[in-house]
């Protein structure tokens, strides 16, 4: 899907990477806009039969060409920072289609909410409630709110991206959330809107989200006794892709326990894929700089790329694992090679021990890399951002230059 070879060279859709990568330089970060429409289409059938919002993360890949073609498909969205409540505005997204979650919300990031009038704050705070309805108040206008929950649910996921455990910032447990549901309902200045949680990423079972579901709904249940009435609940994303042999989440069964739970429940269910929605989507595009065969038994093959740590983190920061292959495919002897950037780190790696014949000059990609790719990189060693594009069909579009060394420097002073 998005991704095939035709006469030994690797394309996205119709357009050969060679030719990409001839054009724009590397490294860059290629994105195939049909692998993300279909995606969308998949979960969206698999939800079919819940009244349903699909609220793209728009963390993990916020690139404005993305978003403006999430927005036409009719996606809402989930952000964490005022900066990308920004960025979905000037994509065309409507703000009241619009989730503000993460925990540090700012004063100015809760007023730019506010006064946008977006869908709903998903609160993480008694503190974060107080200052909401101090702002609401001191502005004149109301928000909506959900609160998020954490339901204390082990998603079997990496520690740093596990959301849903009571030791985890993330959230409040359901009891003390039942007590801000009462202060927020009890507020002239607050409309409780929905109810909300989010247990972590990179989760293959439906298992986790059935078991958090049910978590939200008692509390639900809890509070329509009390006459305290939900519009929406919202189990987040989290949905696992395969970056390697590991399973991905089985869309259709989590949709048919999703259709068995909240049967005859007048709530809308909102979710929020990020990078179930763009990590097949993307690549990385590469070149092999120098070649270092190993010089005696015991010592590794180090291939040398243009790209490094601070183009893709993920490697370093979480041991995480992407699919690495020539975009040409040369016919040369295999070797086990170590994947490595320039960067004066020994944890600047894409890939360590990895099947390949590689020549200097060649070109790779580094697959599914769509999502936490671009939206972690860095200007580490004072390396400017790759270049990103967008392939539609069998045309391309660069949708952000590759910084300069000027851009870096422009905001500096010698003081």
């Amino acid at each position: 899907m998005g991704y095939a070879r035709r006469d030994g060279q690797l394309c996205a859709e119709g357009v050969p990477l060679a030719r990409i990568a001839t054009a724009v330089g590397t490294p860059v970060y290629v994105y195939s806009w049909q692998n993300v429409r279909e995606q969308y289409t998949r979960i969206d059938r698999a939800l079919a039969g819940v009244d349903h919002r699909i609220c793209y993360a728009v963390k993990a890949n916020s690139n404005l060409a993305i978003l403006a073609r999430l927005n036409k498909l009719g996606a809402g969205f989930d952000i964490v920072s005022g900066g990308e409540l920004e960025r979905v505005q000037r994509a065309g997204g409507d703000p009241e289609r619009v989730v503000f979650s993460g925990v540090g919300k700012s004063t100015a990031d809760i007023d730019f909410g506010i006064k946008c009038g977006i869908d709903a704050f998903n609160v993480e705070s008694a503190s974060e409630l107080a200052r909401l309805e101090a702002r609401t108040r001191l502005l004149g206008r109301k928000a909506r709110v959900s609160i998020r929950v954490n339901p204390d649910v082990d998603a079997d996921t990496h520690p740093y991206i596990a959301t849903g455990l009571k030791e985890s910032k993330f959230g409040v447990p359901p009891a003390q959330a039942l007590d801000l549901y009462r202060r927020a309902w009890a507020s002239p200045d607050l409309t409780v809107a929905g109810i909300d949680c989010h247990i972590g990423s990179q989760i293959a079972d439906v298992e986790p989200f059935e078991r958090a579901l049910t978590a939200l709904l008692e509390l639900a249940d809890t509070l329509g006794g009390e006459g305290i009435a939900l519009d929406h609940i919202d189990i987040g994303g989290g949905f696992g892709v395969a970056y390697g042999n590991e399973p991905a989440l089985a869309l259709d069964r989590l949709g048919e326990a999703l259709r068995r739970t909240l049967a005859e429940r007048p709530l809308q269910l909102r979710v929020e894929p990020g990078r179930s929605l763009v990590a097949d989507a993307g690549v990385l595009l590469t070149r092999v700089e120098y070649l270092k065969p190993a010089p005696a038994p015991g010592h590794r093959n180090i291939a040398v790329v243009d790209a490094a740590m601070n183009d893709l983190i993920r490697p370093a920061l979480y041991q995480a694992w992407h699919a690495v292959e020539p975009v040409a495919e040369n016919g040369g002897a295999l070797r086990r090679w170590d994947i490595v950037g320039p960067i004066c780190e020994t944890g600047d790696f894409l890939a360590l021990d990895r099947e390949l014949a590689l020549n200097e000059g060649d070109l790779l990609a580094v697959r599914t890399a769509g999502a936490y790719g671009f939206a972690q990189s860095s200007n580490y060693n004072t390396r400017p951002r790759a270049a990103e594009v967008l392939v539609d069909g069998d045309g391309f579009a660069l949708v952000r230059r590759r910084e300069t060394i000027s851009d870096l420097l422009r905001p500096e002073t010698f003081g």
